[in-house]
């Protein structure tokens, strides 16, 4: 079955040009990150993150809501974890964010209407559980991306009713980065190293795109000969000391061609569609004007710049989420290109 573009409502920003502001958002301990972003409605968004992290070295999981007016910084010292959140999603019914805390335990928290709670499931506390990413479909079920002992990377609920798939033929020995849910109840898992479909009974696995140390950041399927792909890669010689190239991949049934987008030295980090399946808007970091985000466009069939609102410090976007009802976007990331003192979250609408 491929991704068709139906079964909702065409955003009225989708590839309208969109002027960007930043908005003000509550003092974190340094350094801070938000590293993921959802929204139920324009006045009920959450974003997810770490602060007080230094280099390699862990912090405390962070998680800031908004409320139709101000972002505000969410009690949840009381879950009792070093560590960080990294993906979160929400619906009309509910939000959950996936992390991990300095021992690398996965955390799985739901939404009860005012804060986050630890949620059960399968494997939580088992060694070699891990989630990475967390979609909700259209029906309402609940798909999580990760890894299990047994090598299971797709971890489905029901309402609270949580069970691992079966393995992949592949059988990768890390988890994948994400989990993407298409408008029509597609669910694909995605990583360097991993980018499949799972129809709820088999897996159908894509050949690989081209990277010597490619990062994949976000997969937007569109249909089965239609499907993006956004990261960076930092070639050969590099890291350290030498910046990553901007990856946006397409491809189209056969193979991934490589698509030139409108700057070529940083990263591209999150990708959205148009309210019906389509491609809308990319986030991304650049790295010879890093005080503004460098956005894309999908506009008449291309890919077009789109810049950020102006700051004094440098920008790097990690996340982005459509705004449901009233259209827009939020972007969310930190003012640092490295987690490191005195870096603070930085969010835009």
């Amino acid at each position: 079955m491929s991704v068709g573009t139906t079964g909702g409502v065409r955003s009225a920003t989708a590839g309208v040009p969109h002027e960007w502001q930043a908005v003000t958002a509550p003092e974190c301990l340094a350094a801070a990150q938000l590293l993921g972003v959802a929204a139920a409605s324009p006045d009920l968004a959450w974003a997810v993150g770490e602060e007080g992290r230094n280099g390699s070295t862990r912090g405390y999981p962070l998680a800031l809501l908004w409320d139709g007016r101000a972002w505000t910084r969410l009690d949840i010292d009381r879950l009792g974890f070093n560590g960080y959140l990294r993906s979160v999603t929400a619906s009309a019914t509910g939000a959950w964010t996936v992390g991990a805390d300095q021992y690398g335990t996965a955390h799985l928290l739901s939404w009860d209407g005012t804060t986050w709670r630890e949620a059960d499931f399968p494997g939580r506390t088992a060694s070699g559980t891990s989630l990475t990413g967390v979609a909700v479909a259209p029906d309402g079920d609940l798909w999580l991306s990760g890894r299990n002992s047994d090598g299971a990377v797709l971890l489905h609920g029901h309402g609270t009713e949580l069970t691992w798939q079966p393995a992949p033929p592949s059988a990768p020995t890390a988890a994948p980065s994400g989990v993407r849910v298409t408008r029509s109840g597609e669910v694909w898992v995605y990583d360097s190293t991993l980018i499949a479909r799972w129809n709820g009974e088999s897996w159908t696995e894509l050949p690989l795109p081209a990277g010597f140390r490619l990062t994949v950041t976000d997969l937007l399927p569109v249909a089965a000969d239609n499907i993006w792909l956004t990261g960076y890669d930092f070639g050969v010689g590099g890291p350290p000391g030498k910046p990553p190239s901007v990856t946006l991949r397409h491809w189209d049934g056969d193979a991934w061609n490589t698509v030139t987008a409108p700057f070529t030295v940083g990263m591209l980090t999150s990708i959205v569609d148009d309210g019906q399946g389509g491609p809308d808007r990319i986030a991304g970091w650049d790295f010879w004007d890093q005080t503004r985000a460098h956005h894309l466009r999908w506009e008449d069939g291309s890919w077009v710049s789109e810049r950020g609102a102006t700051a004094t410090t440098p920008v790097l976007t990690t996340a982005l989420a459509s705004i449901p009802g009233a259209g827009g976007y939020w972007a969310v990331g930190t003012t640092s290109s490295s987690p490191y003192p005195p870096a603070q979250v930085h969010i835009e609408q």
